[in-house]
């Protein structure tokens, strides 16, 4: 009897489902096709909101947000967006992420804000078999975790060769001292990157020195460098670290020009620093002062919206929802392998950062610019 009320319960379930589904006209995934054809998507988005590195998430959730205004005005795809927040930290981005693959109607995920967060969430995600674009994620390897982890954030591997390049020429510099966060996968890499580009170059390491997230004294290390008077220091750092950093070595005297990672790339720094910022080199995707159209309409419209000019977060994350639009409008539907496939064949996208194309494995193809801070703002390096 309790076998045949079983049986009788699970028909009438499965019966329901069905019935639920076709009237409510959605794919496996639970995200539905407008009746004029147009695509309607949940995507999920983990950014680093609270804590000491918040501007780059505030940046990012900016650029986000002004995006998918514009995406969802123009009608060909319709967006949503379920934002959580990481504080920066693996546990926390891991925690959110979860939560986020479980809702089926989220189709794809933007973020984490941090290389060392991704390298956590990035595999979770490639197993779930949800698509995942990082903006800011620049470490070494980031792609290459899985076939569903993307990213349109310029590499260190890429930013820091060209950046350093140009330090070298314009400073005829034959000795460099490496100062990093050993801590952080995103600081470490940047170390790799600019230790093994230093060496290709063959210019003279004197000093490699090493510091942890939320340190404020760096007298040790500084004073060392100092003595060993490099022509360049090659720091990677987030901005709360480096700006700190600069501080203290020109009140120490040391003059030299310092050659950041990605890490520089905020005006955070610009402002911690102050004029100890003067005669910073980085490399960029993104540079707010060229005379393109569609910069200059990207820059007046954040500037309305946020009263602050954008940053490269900014404009990466802005460039990062429209490859979303971009995928889904190909994909023809809200579905997450179809998403995937989609996203992977995305080629010569114009941008606020330029065109932009996924290489084989999912990583970016696209020019950095080099950019030194003078007189309080960032300008091309000439």
């Amino acid at each position: 009897m309790r076998k045949i009320a079983k049986k009788t319960s699970l028909l009438i379930s499965v019966f329901m489902l069905i019935l639920l589904a076709a009237c409510s006209g959605t794919n496996s995934e639970g995200d539905s096709t407008n009746a004029d054809g147009t695509v309607s998507a949940k995507i999920g988005v983990i950014s680093y909101l609270t804590g000491p590195g918040a501007a780059y998430g505030e940046a990012i959730t900016n650029g986000f947000n002004l995006a998918l205004e514009e995406i969802n005005e123009k009608g060909d795809v319709k967006i949503e967006l379920v934002i959580e927040d990481s504080a920066g930290k693996q546990e926390q981005a891991l925690t959110v992420a979860q939560k986020l693959m479980s809702d089926d109607d989220i189709v794809a995920l933007l973020g984490p804000t941090l290389s060392t967060e991704m390298n956590v969430v990035g595999p979770e995600a490639d197993l779930n078999g949800i698509p995942i674009l990082g903006t800011s994620t620049t470490a070494a390897g980031i792609p290459q975790i899985g076939d569903y982890v993307f990213r349109n954030s310029l590499p260190e591997s890429l930013a820091i060769p060209a950046a350093l390049e140009k330090a070298v020429a314009a400073n005829d510099a034959k000795t460099v001292a490496i100062l990093y966060g050993n801590d952080d996968l995103f600081t470490k890499s940047g170390y790799d990157t600019m230790k093994k580009e230093a060496e290709n170059m063959g210019l003279d390491i004197l000093t490699i020195e090493t510091f942890q997230k939320g340190q404020s004294d760096y007298n040790a290390q500084l004073t060392k460098i100092k003595d060993l008077k490099p022509d360049l220091i090659l720091a990677s750092a987030l901005y709360n670290e480096g700006a700190v950093i600069m501080d203290q070595a020109r009140k120490m005297g040391i003059d030299v020009p310092f050659v950041g990672g990605n890490g520089f790339n905020s005006p955070q720094v610009i402002e911690i620093a102050g004029d100890a910022s003067e005669g910073l080199i980085v490399a960029t995707p993104w540079f707010g002062e060229k005379d393109e159209p569609k910069v200059q309409e990207f820059v007046k419209k954040y500037e309305e919206k946020y009263s602050s000019k954008p940053d490269q977060f900014a404009a990466q994350a802005y460039d990062a929802l429209y490859i979303m639009a971009e995928g889904l409008k190909n994909a023809g539907e809200a579905d997450r392998d179809a998403l995937r496939d989609s996203l992977a064949e995305i080629k010569d996208l114009d941008g606020v950062l330029g065109k932009f194309s996924f290489d084989e494995e999912g990583d970016v193809v696209m020019e950095p610019t080099v950019l030194v801070i003078k007189e309080g703002k960032f300008q091309l390096f000439e």
